[in-house]
C-alpha cells in the first residue's frame, strides 16, 4: 500500500551525505524545473521493494505545472517516478555497473495529466499506473524506449474513458541526468485511444506522437493526457488517417520490431527423444532455459530491431549485448503480460542449474512446426507480414513465460539461421521461420478470409 505525503525536498548541502546520491540527482532536476515547489505531494511505498514490498517505485512526486501560453500548453499535473533508476548505489535494488552506462534500467517514468477546473490536488491513480508499469519492467527485464506502445485495454483511471492505451516519448521538459550510478532518461507516458494505438502498431509510434502533438485537444506540444477526451485524432481530422498513417504504412511499413506476448511453438517433425529434448516447448510443459548468451541474443533482436533504409540483419548467434539503443524501432508491450507477481518469479531467481550451456544447444532444422498465440498476439500477424516481412524486415514474438521466442524473417534478413532451403530452424527455444514473399501473400489472403468469415451461431 502507498501513502501520500509532502516530501522533505532535496537535502540541504550539509545533509547531502545522508541523502542517497541517485535520489539527490533526480531531485536536482525536479528542483530546476519547479524551483517554487520544494515540497510537492508524493506517493511513497510504505514497504520498500527491497524490503519485500510489492511496489518497485520508492516514490512518485506530483507537481503542478502551469503550462506555457506561448506554446498553447495548458495547465496540468506532472508525475515523476523514483526507482527504475539506481537511487542508492549499494546493490539493494539494482546492480551497480559504473557511471558510464545506464543507472538501473536507465530511465524514470513521467506522466502529464490535464488539470480539471477546480482541482486543488493531483489525482493519485497515475501513481498506481506507474507502479504497474514498473512491476512489468522489473519482472520481465523488458525496458521501455521512446515510441514504444503499451496495450492496456482498460481506461487508465478505471473510468469510462476512451483513453485505454499508452505510448511512450521523451519528457519535453526534463533533461537526462548523470548520476554517480549512471545516466537516467525520463520517458513520458501518453494516454491514447484504441484507434491511435492501432495506428502506432501498424505504422510507427514516433509518427503517431508527432500527429498527437499537432492536435491540441489530443495532447498538444507537451502531450498532456486528457482522460475526458471523447474523440480520436482521426475523428477530429479525418485526413490524418489517409494522408499520414495509410501512406506511411504503404511507403515505410511498420517499425514495430517485436512484441512480448503469450506464445508457444511445437516441433511436429518428430516425437521428443527424451526429457532433455530442446523441442519441449508446448502448453503444459516447463520450457527449457536458454543460455545467458542466447537470452541476450533474443532480447537484442527485440531491443534493436532494424533501422529504416538499412539492410535487414539479425545479430549473429554469438553476439554480445550491444547496448540500449533501438534507433527508429519500437516495441510492443501487451496488457496480458502486465500482471503482478512476486520478484522471486523473475528470471534472476531461477536456479542456474536449469540453464542449458551455450555449447550444448545445437541449431536444428525442422520439417513442420505448430505455433500457438493468444488472441491479441494473433491479431498482430497481418502487421508482421504486411508491415515487416514484405518490407524485407523481421518480427519477433518473445514469450512472457520463459525464453521461448518466435522470429519471422524475410529472405533479405542477414544473420538468420533459418534459410530458404531450411525455412524452419530452432536454437534451443528460439524458433526462426523464413517466409518468402509469395508465401507471405498467401498467408495474408488466408488471414483476410478468416477476418471476413461470419461468426458461427
Amino acid at each position: 500500500m502507498d501513502e501520500v505525503r509532502p516530501t522533505s525536498g532535496p537535502a540541504a548541502p550539509g545533509l547531502a551525505s545522508l541523502f542517497p546520491p541517485g535520489l539527490q540527482a533526480i531531485y536536482g532536476e525536479c528542483r530546476r524545473l519547479y524551483p517554487d515547489q520544494a515540497n510537492p505531494l508524493q506517493v511513497t511505498a510504505i514497504v520498500k521493494y527491497w524490503l519485500g514490498g510489492p511496489d518497485p517505485l520508492d516514490y512518485i512526486s506530483m507537481y503542478r505545472n502551469m503550462g506555457c501560453a506561448a506554446q498553447d500548453v495548458q495547465e496540468h499535473w506532472h508525475y515523476i517516478s523514483f526507482g527504475l533508476s539506481d537511487l542508492y548505489g549499494d546493490n539493494r535494488v539494482h546492480e551497480f555497473t559504473g557511471q558510464e552506462g545506464p543507472s538501473g534500467f536507465g530511465f524514470e517514468l513521467t506522466f502529464r495529466l490535464k488539470r480539471e477546473v477546480g482541482e486543488t490536488a493531483p489525482p493519485t491513480w497515475p501513481a498506481e499506473l506507474m507502479q504497474g508499469l514498473a512491476r512489468y519492467v522489473f519482472q520481465s527485464e523488458n525496458t521501455f524506449c521512446s515510441g514504444d506502445h503499451i496495450s492496456w485495454h482498460n481506461p487508465l483511471d478505471n473510468s469510462e474513458s476512451r483513453i485505454q492505451h499508452m505510448l511512450l516519448t521523451e519528457d519535453p521538459q526534463m533533461t537526462p541526468v548523470h548520476t554517480p550510478f549512471g545516466l537516467v532518461n525520463f520517458l513520458q507516458i501518453v494516454g491514447v485511444c484504441t484507434e491511435e494505438l492501432q495506428a502506432a502498431q501498424q505504422w510507427n509510434g514516433q509518427g503517431m506522437l508527432e500527429l498527437l502533438r499537432g492536435v491540441h485537444v489530443a495532447g498538444g506540444p507537451w502531450l498532456i493526457t486528457d482522460m475526458r477526451r471523447g474523440e480520436t485524432i482521426f475523428d477530429i481530422d479525418p485526413h490524418l488517417q489517409q494522408e499520414c498513417v495509410d501512406q506511411g504504412i504503404e511507403t515505410e511499413g511498420s517499425n514495430l520490431s517485436g512484441v512480448s506476448a503469450k506464445c508457444v511453438w511445437d516441433d511436429l517433425s518428430r516425437p521428443p527423444e527424451d526429457e532433455e529434448d530442446s523441442r519441449s516447448i508446448c502448453i503444459g510443459s516447463q520450457p527449457r532455459r536458454l543460455s545467458e548468451k542466447d537470452t541476450e541474443q533474443i532480447r537484442e533482436a527485440l531491443r534493436k530491431g532494424l533501422e529504416f533504409n538499412t539492410k535487414a540483419a539479425l545479430p549473429p548467434i554469438n553476439s554480445q549485448r550491444q547496448g540500449h539503443d533501438r534507433p527508429q524501432q519500437t516495441m510492443g508491450h501487451l496488457q496480458s503480460q502486465l500482471y503482478h507477481r512476486s520478484r522471486k518469479d523473475s528470471l534472476e531467481s531461477e536456479s542456474s542449474a536449469a540453464i542449458v550451456p551455450h555449447e550444448l544447444v545445437r541449431t536444428r532444422q525442422l520439417e513442420s512446426v505448430h505455433l500457438k498465440f493468444n488472441q491479441e498476439s494473433g491479431t498482430l500477424l497481418p502487421l508482421c507480414l504486411r508491415g515487416r516481412l514484405l518490407h524485407g524486415r523481421h518480427f519477433t514474438y518473445k514469450s512472457i513465460n520463459g525464453d521461448t521466442a518466435i522470429t519471422f524473417v524475410s529472405t533479405g534478413v542477414e544473420g538468420a539461421f533459418a534459410t530458404e532451403e531450411h525455412p524452419y530452424a530452432a536454437h534451443g527455444p528460439w524458433l526462426q521461420i523464413l517466409l518468402t514473399e509469395e508465401f507471405v501473400e498467401q498467408m495474408l489472403g488466408d488471414l483476410s478470409e478468416l477476418n471476413t468469415r461470419e461468426e458461427p451461431l
